[in-house]
């Protein structure tokens, strides 16, 4: 039995649709869709969120190995979920970038992918994944590359913040710390090896990072 048969079994069960899970977790009906034939699976916070909407162990849910819903010893707890989840796109830095020139942040059909985080927004927010290796530093704070990224447009942007901007000679947007020096920004990458950039008046920042999640999957 695979991921998409235990989930549409523990759906029949509960005599859940896909609309249902839909709202409950906070994911498009198009991902329940995904799930349910196979295209892909849940992982991370939605595999969690998932598994709680069908009340059944996520282990088994992605697995098959356990049982359905009843408790194993593990030397893994599950830890208390938040009250309240919000859904945000996953996009590409280049759909990041052109976001200061969209009529709307999001129209229809902007992102095929969604993710959820017990962070509520300040404006319109949206997930990246982070490329290469200019976030990664010996030191607290590291992003490393893989890593996921929530942006939210409306956080007060100020000296010290991890930000998400655009230069104008790119269609791209960076991901950078910014710094002050004398009365002019900076954009820095954590890692030292990459060169520090200055923020010009055509320098646009989109948002501020607010959340960080590492997938080791």
């Amino acid at each position: 039995m695979e991921f998409k048969d235990r989930l549409r079994a523990r759906m029949t069960e509960l005599k859940l649709s896909a609309t249902d899970l839909s709202a409950s977790i906070g994911v498009s009906k198009a991902t329940i869709t995904f799930w349910r034939n196979g295209t892909n699976g849940a992982t991370g916070s939605n595999l969690m969120a998932l598994a709680k909407a069908l009340r059944c162990s996520p282990q088994w849910l992605e697995t098959g190995k356990g049982e359905a819903t009843g408790s194993e010893s593990s030397n893994v707890a599950m830890i208390p979920q938040p009250a309240q989840m919000y859904s945000y796109p996953v996009v590409s830095w280049v759909a990041a970038g052109a976001w200061t020139e969209a009529v709307q942040p999001f129209p229809d059909g902007f992102s095929d992918r969604y993710d959820v985080s017990d962070y509520k927004a300040k404006g319109a927010a949206f997930w990246l994944e982070v490329k290469g290796d200019s976030m990664t530093s010996t030191s607290a704070p590291s992003i490393p590359e893989g890593s996921q990224i929530l942006v939210d447009t409306e956080v007060d942007v100020r000296p010290g913040k991890l930000v998400i901007a655009k230069l104008a000679d790119s269609n791209e947007a960076t991901f950078k710390k910014l710094v002050e020096d004398g009365g002019v920004r900076y954009l820095k990458p954590l890692n030292p090896a990459y060169p520090t950039v200055q923020c010009v008046d055509d320098c646009k920042i989109i948002g501020v990072v607010v959340r960080s999640l590492t997938k080791f999957a």
